[in-house]
């Protein structure tokens, strides 16, 4: 294996990650921040209502991307078993 392959699998590995798991924090994210909001204006400091949304949110995003998700992870996987076979 050449430093140039290690790069590159450390490169997609890097990029497949970021792109799977940005969905889901981007969810909790802008829930969270909704919730603050929610909460300031209101003036209820419910800590217990902060985790549910976000929670909800977090699990719609994945059952929702859930296939391109898979199909990303197998495309990933088929890469570095075909460049496998290379080295």
């Amino acid at each position: 294996m050449t430093q140039e392959m290690a790069v590159y699998i450390l490169k997609e590995t890097l990029t497949i990650a970021l792109l799977i798991s940005a969905p889901i924090l981007a969810a909790g994210l802008v829930v969270g921040l909704a919730v603050g909001i929610f909460q300031s204006v209101t003036q209820i400091h419910e800590m217990t209502l902060t985790f549910i949304p976000k929670i909800l949110a977090v699990v719609g995003v994945i059952l929702l991307l859930f296939p391109w998700m898979i199909q990303s992870i197998l495309g990933f996987t088929r890469n570095i078993f075909t460049l496998m076979g290379n080295v």
